[in-house]
């Protein structure tokens, strides 16, 4: 398969900032290193931002949509139909994501990315569609070398359309059947992990459909033994149009510098391609939660990734990243509302002010 598509560059941070910031962190009003991982976001944010002061502006969830043809192998207790299902429920506002959105003022962007369904014009649905579904990855590759370089180009675009309109953090969700068992084998591929130390029971697999999914997943990883080729190659053996579009605007978005709220499992896996195309995407991501999902905590380990939150949540949908998106803005509150020393007039240490932990 050849891969050849017009990726968004995106370059190392400048470390220009980074004694004035850490400067500012430790001369607030507070005992080193007190602020835990907020410091470290905060100072992560003002180096995107390549500013003293970072500002969040219209924060934005974009939710991937797509089915996948290995879910007629029976690696998913829930049938195919329920992807186009939680598409209208995201639509009308009933879903986890609608609630979380809303509770923190975040714009829900929902995008058909390759769902098996035909939807009805709808204002507040992004119609993607790069075909109705993959094909099944225990057969043939999930999709052509065209269709992945279309759902990377379409991601990407839909992110810089965003950051035009002013937007400078996103969340990334996913809805998509089967989509977790697409996450494992790229996830076991792409770092070299054994498939069954990948897989996990998704939407709620008992015993024996978790071996039967370990099972089909290691068919198709012995069947295409890709553990050589590029990554776009993988993405587009494994990938879902959902996790291949979400991918192009991770990397769109770090193109235009803006903040990267990654969630769980699948967005995880996403981010671990576009990062093998283009590495310093890593410096932009704050990781916002561990997933109760197999495979996640050690894909994360992987990353080198430290994770704001670590509550059992194993929904998607980009819920992690918007019930951890008031620390991130805690993190940029406390840089440029708390006092410091000097200016609350209180007393320092006597010992040396030092780095962020």
């Amino acid at each position: 398969m050849n891969l050849n598509t017009n990726l968004p560059k995106i370059g190392s941070l400048s470390q220009s900032l980074q004694a004035a910031l850490v400067d500012k962190i430790n001369h607030k009003t507070k005992p080193l290193g007190a602020l835990g991982q907020l410091e470290a976001v905060a100072l992560q944010l003002g180096l995107i931002q390549q500013t003293l002061t970072p500002q969040l502006s219209n924060p934005t969830l974009m939710v991937f949509a797509g089915d996948h043809g290995v879910v007629n192998s029976g690696v998913s207790p829930y049938p195919q139909a329920v992807t186009a299902q939680m598409v209208m429920n995201f639509l009308q506002g009933g879903a986890a994501i609608n609630v979380f959105a809303r509770q923190h003022n975040m714009r829900l962007r929902v995008i058909d990315a390759g769902v098996n369904h035909d939807f009805d014009a709808n204002t507040d649905l992004i119609h993607a569609k790069v075909a109705a579904g993959t094909a099944n990855f225990l057969q043939e590759a999930a999709m052509t070398a065209a269709q992945c370089q279309q759902a990377l180009a379409t991601g990407a675009s839909l992110a810089k359309q965003e950051t035009a309109a002013g937007c400078n953090v996103f969340g990334f969700g996913e809805m998509g059947i089967g989509n977790t068992s697409s996450a494992s084998c790229l996830m076991s591929v792409l770092c070299g992990i054994p498939i069954e130390e990948c897989v996990g029971r998704g939407t709620g697999l008992d015993d024996a459909g978790l071996a039967q999914k370990r099972s089909i997943l290691k068919q198709a990883v012995d069947f295409h033994d890709l553990s050589a080729d590029s990554a776009l190659d993988v993405l587009a053996t494994f990938g879902g149009y959902e996790i291949a579009m979400m991918a192009g605007a991770m990397l769109g978005a770090a193109e235009q510098n803006a903040v990267l709220l990654i969630d769980g499992f699948i967005a995880t896996a996403a981010l671990l391609v576009a990062a093998q195309l283009q590495p310093n995407i890593l410096q932009y991501c704050v990781f916002t939660h561990c997933s109760g999902e197999a495979g996640h905590r050690r894909l994360l380990a992987y990353l080198d990734a430290k994770p704001l939150l670590d509550i059992g949540l194993r929904l998607g949908e980009g819920t992690g990243a918007a019930l951890a998106y008031p620390l991130v803005q805690a993190a940029v509150n406390f840089m440029n509302e708390m006092a410091s020393f000097e200016s609350a007039g209180v007393s320092t240490a006597e010992a040396a002010v030092g780095d962020v932990a």
